[in-house]
């Protein structure tokens, strides 16, 4: 048969890679893909948007299978289209899509179902949101009291950076925030509308980006939610789902933040390794009661019945599991240390997926059982704006180490040369036979790789190690 991946980064590249193994595929198209996935497939010009495109190439081609990769394309309902054509596909609808495609749908129905998530908020005008933060606001005073906000601009004057509460003209006590508070867009916004908040000032920044200059796109930030911010480890927990058939794949944990020690802005994700051992057999089966369960039923119980790969963003706190958001795709970069261990043949469990038959594979699944660590690496100044076209070395070298494969992200193949086109750019994974040795393998890999700007984080895998 032949599969036709929709997408262009380092999920697609993976996705293509393991497709391409099964002895029942005969070639694998990748639309438009990038330099990677035409190692590894055939590139087809086609946007991830361009249904009618899309659609014509499935039947010219008799395309056995589309696995979507993206989000966009799934929000915009391209599951619906191909089903409407008869044509097989691997992906949620579009109802079922908006637990990724609204944050306030996905915090709605988590209220609903009982599902454990942060407290939260949602607002749909700036003004409210601001005095919703500043209300977040407290000081003690001398006496003991504690005062909760907004306060006044009288109230309030700023020293060298810190905001302090006027009690009289010689005496001022400090103001602090109740608790840490994560803002968030409504809608997509490639993995960076999540901004994390640790005074008042951040939050109404965040505020200002998302609703007033609608940073992220006018539809993303009509709505935003406010949340408190949970602090413990993150978990990305991914299950294939069809019915009401749920197969949970290996715990993985992906690193956001873009620099050492998850400091800095939140990216698309830096980097990951599986298996994850915070995800303990106890925490996985809580996680599938509390969380994958109640998530499922009550998309069923709303008529938008799921069928394709649930992600689960999960904060593992001292009170238990919370989630933090819902994805309807494969993680990117999860996927590339989660598809180099997977054994069972993926094909079969997409189609099996796709054809409401995922039962025959419940607790069937076969890994490799050495973990893989996966190193992001970028382009100068993302996860903000960054150049294109840069010239990348040492692909060729780092491709010849045992069990390490590169994934393209973010490359384009211009004459024969290979440059940079995304922030993004390469997934550096590699299998060894402890954690500690993936990451060696994978590391050594990164230092054979070079293009002007490139950055990376250099401690990934170290919070499963207890380095940190």
């Amino acid at each position: 048969m032949k599969v036709l991946v929709i997408g262009k980064g380092g999920r697609e590249h993976a996705l293509v890679w393991k497709l391409g193994q099964s002895p029942r595929v005969k070639a694998v198209f990748c639309a438009p893909g990038n330099a990677g996935t035409g190692q590894d497939g055939v590139n087809v010009p086609i946007e991830p948007n361009d249904f009618p495109a899309l659609i014509r190439f499935a039947k010219k081609e008799q395309i056995g299978l589309t696995v979507v990769g993206p989000e966009d394309p799934l929000a915009a309902g391209i599951v619906d289209a191909f089903q409407r054509e008869g044509l097989k596909v691997f992906g949620p609808t579009k109802d079922a899509a908006q637990l990724e495609g609204s944050k306030v749908f996905a915090k709605q129905l988590m209220r609903h179902a009982d599902v454990p998530t942060a407290e939260f908020r949602i607002f749909d005008h700036p003004d409210p949101a601001r005095q919703y933060i500043q209300s977040r606001e407290y000081v003690v005073t001398p006496d003991g009291r504690t005062l909760h906000g907004p306060f006044t601009k009288d109230q309030i004057v700023v020293e060298n950076g810190v905001k302090q509460f006027v009690i009289n003209p010689t005496r001022r006590v400090p103001v602090n925030l109740s608790e840490r508070l994560v803002v968030k867009a409504d809608g997509l916004a490639a993995g960076k509308g999540v901004v994390v908040c640790s005074t008042v000032e951040q939050a109404l920044q965040a505020v200002e980006r998302i609703m007033v200059q609608e940073e992220f796109g006018r539809s993303a930030g009509r709505q935003i939610v406010i949340e408190r911010r949970l602090e413990g480890q993150e978990l990305s927990i991914l299950a294939l789902v069809a019915g009401r058939t749920i197969v949970p794949l290996q715990p993985t944990q992906d690193h956001k933040a873009v620099f050492d020690g998850d400091q800095g802005p939140n990216t698309g994700g830096m980097g990951a390794y599986c298996p994850a051992p915070l995800g303990t057999p106890e925490l996985l089966a809580k996680i599938d009661e509390t969380i994958l369960v109640s998530t499922v039923h009550a998309l069923k119980r709303r008529r938008k019945p799921f069928r394709g790969v649930l992600y689960a963003g999960v904060m593992v706190t001292n009170q238990g599991p919370r989630v933090l958001e819902y994805n309807c795709r494969f993680g990117d970069p999860e996927s590339q240390p989660l598809l180099m261990r997977l054994r069972t043949d993926l094909v079969d469990l997409l189609l099996a997926t796709a054809e409401d038959r995922l039962d025959e594979f419940a607790d069937k699944l076969v890994w490799d059982p050495r973990p893989a660590v996966c190193v992001v690496l970028c382009s100068g100044g993302y996860p903000g704006s960054y150049p294109k076209g840069k010239v990348i070395s040492g692909l060729e070298e780092a491709a010849k180490l045992p069990d390490v494969k590169v994934f393209h992200a973010g490359t384009k193949l211009e004459k024969n040369v290979i440059t940079t086109d995304g922030g993004r750019v390469l997934g550096v994974t590699a299998l060894g036979d402890t954690l500690s040795q993936a990451k060696r393998r994978a590391y050594e890999a990164v230092e054979k790789i070079s293009f002007p700007g490139m950055h990376y984080r250099k401690d990934i895998a170290d919070k499963a190690l207890g380095l940190v």
